[in-house]
């Protein structure tokens, strides 16, 4: 659970995530285009992606809502283990949510000019439902995460209250 306790578990920021799915969908769509050139071209984006991309973001979700449960007093223990293993699940899901929605951006790029043929702009629907399924993915990766959060304790809320930051513990 993170609460700051050490440097490595802060939150993942969001910036970071918007960055890296821009520079995957600009560095995908390069490389699709270019592949295209060649006369190389990527299938439709299958339904079944939408829905394991789902299904790991359920998963996840329902792993985060056992340490919250925990948090709000709803459960009676947890296994600090496991609540640290969800903390790296949750951040995996986000990171891995802006990578799939920055691939999936790029096949849509790559298509957007040809939107009038109907086997392109099938694919581009199939990939902008993946693209939202991956967001929806990294979305659930930060809930979690603050699902994680440790309150603070009386010593960071003492030190806080004099203007001083809290020490890591």
């Amino acid at each position: 659970m993170s609460g700051g306790a050490t440097p490595d578990m802060r939150r993942t920021p969001v910036g970071s995530l918007i960055a890296i799915l821009l520079a995957v969908g600009i560095v995908g769509w390069l490389v699709l285009r270019a592949l295209e050139t060649r006369s190389v071209y990527l299938p439709v984006v299958p339904w079944l992606v939408d829905v394991a991309i789902l299904a790991l973001a359920g998963g996840v979700f329902w792993s985060g809502w056992a340490v919250r449960s925990y948090q709000k007093g709803k459960r009676p223990s947890l296994d600090g283990i496991r609540a640290a293993r969800t903390l790296v699940l949750a951040k995996a899901a986000a990171l891995t949510g802006a990578l799939l929605g920055g691939w999936y951006l790029a096949q849509v790029l790559v298509v957007l000019g040809d939107l009038t043929i109907e086997p392109r702009r099938d694919r581009a629907v199939a990939a902008g439902i993946a693209m939202l399924c991956s967001i929806v993915l990294t979305v659930v990766g930060l809930v979690v995460e603050k699902f994680c959060e440790l309150p603070p304790s009386d010593k960071d809320r003492a030190s806080s209250e004099e203007g001083e930051s809290p020490a890591p513990a």
